[in-house]
C-alpha cells in the first residue's frame, strides 16, 4: 500500500477531469498493491507491457452493472492482443463482491479498493470511473460514468492496434 501514497502527486494531474468527457492524458499510472476477494495480494505488475483498463466500481452501483457485460466481451475479444481488465471494487466487504463476481461471470481480476487507491489515481468522485493505461504504463484516458461498449472499444483500439498490427 505504500506505493499508492508515493503516487499521490498524480492527483494534481488528473483530479479536475470533466464528467463523461474523454480525457487525453499522459501521466504515469500509479503502482498499486491490493488484495483480491480471497485475500491474495495483486499488484499493478500484472499489466506490465499490456494495455490495462482499471475500473473503479461497486456492487451497489447501477451504472457499473450496465458496463460490466461489455467489459467482459472486450476482455474476451482482445485478451490475445494484450488487454487486461482490473476491477477495483469500492465495496467495504468481500462477501457481496464474491457473490457479484459469480453472478455476473466476471473472469477478469477484481481487487478490493480503498481511499488510497482512489487518491493514487487522482481521486475518484463517481462510480464507475475507468482508466486506460498504455503498454508503457502511462494513463491515456479517464472516463467517468458509463460509455457504450462500442465507443469504449474505439478508444481501446487506439492503444491495442499498434502492438496487434506489429507497428
Amino acid at each position: 500500500m505504500k506505493s499508492l501514497f508515493r503516487w499521490f502527486a498524480l492527483g494534481a494531474a488528473v483530479a479536475g477531469m470533466a464528467a463523461c468527457k474523454p480525457q487525453a492524458l499522459l501521466v504515469p499510472a500509479p503502482a498499486w498493491s491490493l488484495k483480491d476477494v480471497d485475500g491474495r495480494v495483486v499488484t499493478s505488475d500484472l499489466g506490465k507491457g499490456k494495455v490495462v483498463v482499471v475500473d473503479f466500481w461497486a456492487t451497489w452501483c447501477g451504472p457499473c452493472k450496465q458496463e460490466i457485460p461489455g467489459y467482459l466481451a472486450l476482455q474476451k475479444k482482445y485478451a490475445a492482443d494484450g488487454l487486461v481488465f482490473v476491477g477495483i471494487s469500492m465495496d467495504r466487504g468481500t462477501a457481496e463482491v464474491k457473490k457479484f463476481i459469480k453472478q455476473y461471470g466476471i473472469g477478469y481480476q477484481v481487487v478490493m479498493g480503498d481511499d488510497g487507491a482512489e487518491e493514487a489515481f487522482g481521486g475518484v468522485d463517481a462510480l464507475p470511473t475507468t482508466f486506460i493505461i498504455d503498454r508503457d504504463g502511462m494513463i491515456r484516458d479517464r472516463q467517468r460514468g458509463v460509455l457504450a461498449t462500442a465507443d469504449f472499444e474505439r478508444r481501446l483500439l487506439t492503444y491495442l492496434r499498434p502492438a496487434a498490427d506489429g507497428s
